[in-house]
């Protein structure tokens, strides 16, 4: 992945673009995340293309003086897009908080969005909410720390694999910097009281939605109440998969979710349309030049 920062209105965002084939996935990931944390499930995607950022506040990205709702999120994001030179519709996908933010931007930037990912999240306010001694933890940038309480803790918190072995945290990337305070708040300030569930009707892309059924923060019931909500949805239940599936159980979850960007719809929505939009084959392999294209003169 090449990292980089790119000032995007005024906004100084760490920004990691893994080059692949394809049509391009944007990923938003959960709160107080940094893009490193990504790795595992972005390497199990093969030569998937994919585009992450550090939202403000977690990782590098510098945290913002004021805090802003999804909304202006979801324009940082599309203006990043512009940035980086993505003028056709993306995959979208998120995660946990991230998947909030990824239903925002597919509402209110329907032609920018192919294919809609979202794993372990909600409607936001409506939501069936985790029980209180989870939600307490859940919202303390401090459980990003490396310490033993978190190790005792994190089979309660993130249920699935952690119930059995916790250590996966620390292989897989999960402990970081801290998210700074601000920027932690300035995440929780932004879906604090927000709802997408009056308007998931209006979601024309397929959606894929992933949920674990063992999921101390996300209940399952919420992955479903997606499902009933948007019109083009299709449900995966991860069996035995906690919170933190697309982490600890990256090659699984991106096996699902390369199966469902891939396969043929006929909706313009798929690989075939992508590449024929770019003159080419339908596999998207580049044609290798022929005896009639001469290759420019090296000089001496």
């Amino acid at each position: 992945m090449q990292v980089e920062f790119i000032d995007v209105d005024g906004v100084r965002l760490r920004v990691g673009v893994r080059r692949g084939r394809g049509r391009p996935m944007l990923l938003f990931n959960g709160i107080g995340a940094n893009l490193d944390m990504t790795l595992p499930l972005v390497n199990a995607l093969d030569d998937v293309e994919v585009i992450v950022f550090d939202v403000p506040g977690a990782g590098d990205s510098p945290a913002l003086t004021v805090p802003h709702r999804f909304r202006w999120l979801a324009r940082l994001a599309a203006r990043l897009l512009d940035r980086l030179g993505y003028d056709m519709p993306l995959n979208i996908a998120g995660v946990s908080w991230g998947g909030a933010l990824a239903q925002q931007f597919a509402l209110d930037f329907p032609d920018r969005t192919n294919r809609l990912v979202l794993a372990a999240t909600s409607t936001g306010m409506l939501a069936l909410p985790a029980r209180s001694n989870v939600l307490k933890r859940l919202t303390n940038a401090r459980r990003f720390q490396k310490n033993e309480n978190l190790a005792q803790l994190a089979p309660t918190l993130y249920g699935g694999l952690m119930r059995r072995r916790p250590e996966l945290l620390e292989r897989n990337g999960y402990f970081s910097p801290d998210p700074s305070t601000r920027g932690y708040l300035n995440q929780l300030i932004a879906g604090l009281g927000w709802t997408s569930v009056h308007r998931l009707h209006r979601l024309r892309c397929p959606t894929l939605i992933m949920g674990g059924d063992d999921d101390p923060v996300m209940p399952l019931v919420n992955i479903r109440l997606l499902y009933w909500l948007i019109p083009k949805s299709y449900l995966h239940i991860v069996r035995g998969g906690g919170h933190l599936f697309l982490l600890v159980r990256a090659n699984e979850s991106a096996a699902v979710i390369k199966r469902f960007i891939n396969e043929r719809r006929y909706d313009g929505t798929d690989g075939q349309d992508y590449y024929a939009a770019q003159n080419l084959p339908p596999d998207g392999t580049l044609k290798p030049l022929t005896a009639t294209r001469a290759l420019p003169d090296a000089g001496p």
